[in-house]
């Protein structure tokens, strides 16, 4: 016998059931019926979304922000394990480059166990993490704990984060997205002052368990995030006492062929090769991860090498993390106007230029006051850069392949961001001088907007000189260069309500 149903028309998952289909599942023995039940329901865009709203905020916060605040610590594990500029940077660098690279395994999950779940999930990996870190005895098991697993936990806590912000916001989704990009920001803001205070009383070792406890906090918001059933068409068969039908019970595809699945679900690898500007802007956004977040792990060591007080090191990341705070939500508001649109690219191209050339100033001084204006101008071309990193992709590719693509990039960037931190280590050790640091980050950040410009300003330039002329009858179509429509059809809304919210990896 099936058990009872609840009485009421929310399950107990949390979400809304329609009663029409209990009704229909008592029917009676017999053949079992196929029905077709359109689900219709909307999105809140209130009410309990604004709960998961704050525990997005927080968890993004816990996350993606984490990894720049490990710079707190850089001189201490130098001075513990006898290590190297390039061996200590490569801490930080693997986190990194784990929260990128592990996107596709986190789809996996999302799509197996739910959100949150997912969260839950990540929240205990990345807890256990840094709390196992706080005993290590060598460089190589920071490897380990805080860079694999701690980055594992934190991949597998943003990622469904921000995904399940798609499923309770529709109308009000550009404020939603505007807000939890906040999120990192507010990581910036307070992990500095957290961890400078956790180092002068604890020491490494203590302020990594108490890291660990505070990652734990994880749990808690992805506990808040229950599912809401996405609007969509489906079929559903009515339960009988019949038998079973012996082609119910076919068995599993093989590894190799559920993987190449897999691959071709979460990875754009056909994209890249017929999109000319997805390939361009992959290339672009990879070459800019070289040195985008270089100069956030070496700031602090650079202040604290010329004599800075620990506390105004953290201050200057602090300063940062503000300026996004207050930057971001008004960013993401003017740059969704009509006006904009087909622009993105340029304007992201040019924020770029000057966030690379901003790394200069530290080549001046390493006084606070200098530092100061490095950290305002390059937190004002941070937030437009990340304000519009995930818009110009979709404009770039169609909304239904986004999640693949952004897969894609995802473990694309997390290349040079695994092996920038080391080389600009290497380039300490072999100088001396932090200030060669900066000057390469500015050089390579710089040399990608300037790629991104004019490769794009050549893509508009071909597409405008083709559709003056008149293409020769039965000429095949150029590459799909699609451009994402502001206006979406029923078709669109029914899929990938998640695609839209893996702006995950806020920079």
């Amino acid at each position: 016998m099936a058990p009872q149903q609840p009485p009421n028309l929310e399950d107990q998952s949390g979400e809304l059931c329609d009663p029409d289909t209990k009704e229909e599942e008592k029917e009676g023995p017999g053949p079992p019926l196929v029905q077709n039940h359109t689900v219709t329901q909307e999105a809140p865009d209130g009410g309990w979304g604004w709960v998961v709203l704050v525990a997005t905020i927080l968890v993004l916060a816990l996350t993606l922000a984490f990894p720049s605040c490990i710079g707190i610590f850089y001189l201490e594990l130098q001075e513990q394990f006898e290590a190297s500029n390039s061996e200590t940077s490569w801490v930080p660098s693997i986190m990194t480059a784990v929260l990128h690279a592990g996107g596709p395994l986190c789809s996996v999950l999302v799509e197996r166990f739910g959100c949150r779940a997912t969260v839950i999930f990540g929240g205990v990996l990345s807890g256990l993490g840094m709390a196992a870190s706080s005993f290590s005895n060598s460089i190589i098991e920071l490897y380990i704990t805080t860079g694999v697993i701690t980055g594992l936990g934190f991949c597998f806590s943003f990622q469904p984060a921000v995904t399940i912000l798609g499923h309770y916001f529709v109308r009000r989704r550009p404020f939603a997205n505007a807000m939890s990009s906040t999120g990192t920001a507010l990581g910036l803001c307070t992990l500095p002052f957290l961890g400078e205070y956790l180092q002068r009383t604890l020491g490494w070792r203590g302020s990594f368990l108490v890291l660990g406890a505070v990652l734990l906090n994880c749990c808690v918001c992805g506990a808040v995030m229950r599912p809401v059933r996405p609007h969509k068409s489906r079929t559903m068969e009515d339960k009988s006492s019949g038998p079973i039908s012996p082609q119910t019970n076919r068995c599993m595809p093989g590894i190799c062929q559920s993987l190449a699945s897999s691959l071709r679900q979460h990875m754009a690898f056909d994209l890249f090769r017929i999109n000319l500007r997805f390939r361009v802007f992959s290339i672009g956004i990879t070459w800019m991860m070289l040195g985008f977040v270089v100069p956030l792990i070496y700031l602090v060591p650079y202040a604290s090498a010329h004599n800075m007080e620990s506390s105004q090191a953290a201050l200057l990341l602090s300063i940062l993390g503000f300026v996004n705070i207050f930057v971001r939500p008004p960013i993401g508001l003017l740059f969704s106007m009509p006006w904009f649109k087909g622009r993105h690219i340029y304007v992201f191209s040019v924020a770029l230029l000057i966030n690379g050339l901003s790394n200069s100033i530290c080549c001046i001084s390493a006084s606070f006051s200098v530092l100061l204006v490095y950290v305002l101008t390059f937190g004002l071309s941070m937030s437009v850069v990340g304000s519009l990193m995930f818009t110009v992709l979709m404009d770039t590719v169609e909304m239904r392949r986004f999640p693949a693509a952004l897969g894609l990039l995802s473990i694309m960037e997390s290349v040079t961001l695994l092996i920038g931190p080391p080389l600009a280590g290497v380039l300490v050790d072999r100088s001396g001088l932090y200030t060669y640091v900066f000057l390469a980050c500015s050089v390579s950040v710089a040399l990608s907007a300037l790629f991104l410009m004019v490769s794009f300003y050549w893509l508009d330039y071909r597409d405008a000189t083709q559709k003056s002329g008149s293409p020769a009858p039965g000429s095949p179509a150029s590459p799909a260069d699609c451009q994402y429509s502001s206006v979406p059809t029923n078709g669109d809304k029914t899929k990938n309500t998640t695609a839209q919210e893996e702006n995950a990896t806020f920079v």
